[in-house]
């Protein structure tokens, strides 16, 4: 089994949200992301999606584009992005998905999965700056990273009761939407928490448009790894095994 990451896929099965204002690569986005991922994942892989899955504002609006992720091979780990207004508590999802038979999906929400080889969790996180212009009025920025910082905890706490035993040495790897480190900013709150953690790999989207950055930003002994899907090419990045293409 391998393990996989893409975010952003931005799906808009039933909203009329073209994606073509942040350049050519998102023309015929959703036919890329099919195509790359039937010919990359197999039904044993698991790939996480850390954000800004669907355009719908609602479960109702999200179902298409969750019928076709459950349609593509492999288990999905689904993270929330700013996007993401039909994201619901766990238990409305959680229920949804039951209904549906969506048994190849789960969610990162105050918790932690587990793989063969890693432990898995995250969070949405925050804007890259507190002054930032993408950002909501009325955002009050330092008690959002507060209750996202928290949120990280209970998942790191979360990590460490799947661990079975002093003898299991699997990675545990952060899957953020926003970037805690980009282009000279740094959240310190989900810094700080990463290295009490001793996490040395996080991941994070929500970049688009900007090809120019190397895919792996290292800061304090950390590696920050971008995942959006135009910076990928709508190609998932593979994690396990480590392949570079």
């Amino acid at each position: 089994m391998s393990l996989y990451v893409i975010s952003d896929l931005h799906l808009s099965g039933a909203v009329n949200k073209p994606m073509d204002i942040f350049g050519h690569r998102w023309a015929g986005y959703t036919d890329k992301i099919v195509k790359y991922w039937k010919a990359i994942i197999s039904d044993d892989d698991t790939v996480v999606i850390p954000g800004d899955i669907s355009w719908g504002i609602s479960l109702e609006e999200a179902a298409p584009d969750l019928k076709l992720l459950s349609e593509l091979p492999g288990k999905k780990i689904l993270g929330k992005g700013n996007h993401d207004y039909w994201w619901s508590t766990a238990a409305k999802m959680n229920g949804f998905f039951e209904e549906n038979g969506y048994e190849c999906f789960d969610i990162l929400y105050n918790n932690a999965l587990e793989t063969e080889e890693f432990i898995i969790t995250g969070t949405r996180g925050w804007y890259t700056e507190d002054k930032q212009d993408a950002a909501p009025d009325t955002a009050d920025y330092q008690k959002i990273v507060a209750r996202e910082a928290a949120r990280l905890k209970l998942g790191l706490e979360a990590s460490k009761k799947l661990r079975r035993g002093e003898d299991d040495d699997r990675e545990t790897l952060v899957f953020f939407h926003f970037p805690p480190v980009f282009r000279g900013f740094v959240c310190r709150e989900f810094v700080d928490l990463l290295h009490e953690y001793s996490v040395k790999r996080a991941y994070f989207g929500h970049i688009h448009g900007v090809y120019d950055l190397p895919r792996t930003i290292e800061y304090e002994g950390i590696e920050f790894i971008i995942t959006s899907a135009d910076f990928l090419s709508f190609v998932p990045l593979s994690i396990m095994p480590n392949i570079d293409y």
